[in-house]
């Protein structure tokens, strides 16, 4: 059983801008991009907040299609779109991850 992404079509700029609002949904993201092409289990966002708090940002970052998560056994891998961000909306994604470098290290954005 898969669970539900927006097609690259359905992407939505103000729902992407809103979602990415968050420090977490910042944190996050930028975790992914660091290792980008290595998809991350969610475990290993747990330095910016709990599992149930994890669990609900991952949720709207993959409904607002910044990210991707697929089911492997019990476990979920979390990997960022960037080729479909690209292609919906070109740079968007770079320009918020170097202005997110600028947020404080609480926001999760410190190197890892």
């Amino acid at each position: 059983m898969g669970l539900p992404h927006p097609s690259v079509e359905q992407l939505d700029l103000a729902t992407i801008l809103g979602v990415l609002g968050d420090p977490t949904r910042l944190g996050i993201i930028a975790y992914l991009a660091r290792d980008e092409g290595t998809p991350l289990a969610c475990g290993g966002f747990l330095d910016l907040g709990s599992k149930t708090n994890l669990s609900y940002h991952l949720a709207k970052l993959r409904e607002a299609g910044v990210t991707r998560t697929e089911v492997a056994g019990t476990s979920r891998l979390i990997s960022l779109r960037r080729d479909d961000l690209d292609r919906r909306f070109p740079g968007l994604l770079d320009s918020i991850l170097a202005s997110a470098r600028h947020l404080p290290a609480h926001a999760g954005l410190e190197a890892r």
